[in-house]
């Protein structure tokens, strides 16, 4: 079948969306049933609702059904999918940890227990025969519990480290005037794919970016397009990441001035990110690189000044400015982008208005125009 896009298959999957959310589980498998069978494993929307289906058969207790489930969407052409797939299964492919004995309390049967008459009655002569009990120590103020908040702090500090280890770079290309393209390169220093990379992909899936994820590398990269539609595309790009990071940021503010001059083009471009509400952590490194474009071009970068790459063979002169995390950052860069067309027309000009004026001195030197030999 042909693939379904998002409202569609939204809304193939809701009746059985909904008997899950429910509870149903049983009336969730009889809905999924049906579209099973015309959707198969390897399609997006097959991967969807077997997903569903392995859902609502953990709901009823069925964890091997569920994990053969997951098992069939190893053949799923989404990446995402069969990643989410594969967690599960080895959740539920986990060996079951052996419970001990004392932490059950088993209550004996009625007939198990002895009559309580008695043993009331020799407890009663027990305590007649005990010496009163020492008198209470003395209280004080309460000591902190040092030992659990160390514990805290160094899983705080894991957790801040593993998920800020990540190199997030943005490159912006000037093919032509009027034209950008756009990509976006994130890795983390683990070497292993983050959570937050696979769920900005899934985010991205209806953009006009193409994902690719090598382990911990995750590439987003765009076509050039006209550079309106490009900025508006990084835009949202940022603020879906900056959502996915639970970090309420200011929508960034980019603008791309261009004006023909016939010879070549003006471009002044600016841009502004506010990462006031990100702070800073180990292992997060932010930048954006512009190509091509010489250092001098920029005119203004703060608070970190931008530095020129080294080019490689046949590749342009890059720039790059790197974000700092807890402040405003600002960047504008004015330049020149001569035209082809425009530089070489204008020589020609110059060229036959040379020939022109030899023809004339030569003429008034008393040398006439050339004639044929009588």
């Amino acid at each position: 079948m042909e693939p379904l896009d998002t409202g569609a298959m939204e809304a193939l999957i809701a009746p059985a969306r909904g008997a899950l959310e429910r509870g149903d589980y049983g009336r969730c498998q009889q809905l999924l049933a049906p579209l099973l069978a015309d959707h198969p494993a390897a399609t997006a929307t097959g991967g969807q609702l077997r997903l569903l289906l392995a859902t609502a058969q953990m709901g009823q207790g069925d964890s091997a059904g569920a994990a053969a489930t997951c098992r069939s969407l190893r053949v799923c052409r989404d990446a995402t999918l069969r990643a989410q797939a594969k967690d599960l299964q080895e959740v539920l492919e986990a060996p079951a940890l052996e419970r001990p004995r004392e932490w059950s309390m088993t209550l004996p049967t009625l007939s198990e227990m002895k009559p309580l008459e008695g043993q009331v009655q020799s407890l009663a002569r027990r305590r007649r025969r005990l010496p009163p009990p020492p008198p209470a120590p003395p209280t004080g103020p309460t000591s902190a519990p040092l030992g659990f908040a160390l514990v805290a702090i160094v899983l705080l500090l894991v957790t801040v480290l593993l998920g800020g280890c990540v190199d997030l770079q943005t490159s912006l290309r000037f093919p032509a005037p009027g034209r950008l393209q756009i990509s976006q390169t994130s890795l983390s220093s683990t070497g292993r794919p983050l959570p937050w990379q696979r769920q900005l992909a899934a985010e991205l899936r209806d953009a006009p970016l193409q994902a690719k994820q090598t382990l911990g590398r995750l590439q987003l990269r765009a076509k050039a397009m006209p550079a309106a539609q490009a900025l508006a595309l990084l835009s949202s790009t940022i603020e879906r990441g900056a959502q996915l990071a639970a970090v309420d940021l200011p929508p960034p503010q980019f603008s791309l001035q261009e004006r023909n001059w016939l010879l070549g083009v003006r471009q002044q471009f600016t841009a502004e990110i506010d990462l006031t509400a990100l702070q800073p952590l180990p292992g997060l490194r932010l930048s954006v690189d512009l190509a091509p474009l010489p250092l001098r071009a920029v005119r203004q970068a703060e608070p970190l000044p931008a530095v020129a790459l080294r080019p490689r063979s046949n590749e342009a002169a890059t720039v790059r400015w790197t974000l700092q995390p807890g402040t405003l950052n600002q960047l504008r860069v004015s330049c020149w982008r001569w035209s082809r067309l425009g530089v070489g027309s204008l020589l020609i000009a110059l060229a036959l208005a040379l020939v022109a004026l030899l023809q004339r001195l030569k003429l008034a030197a008393g040398f006439g125009p050339p004639q044929l030999p009588a």
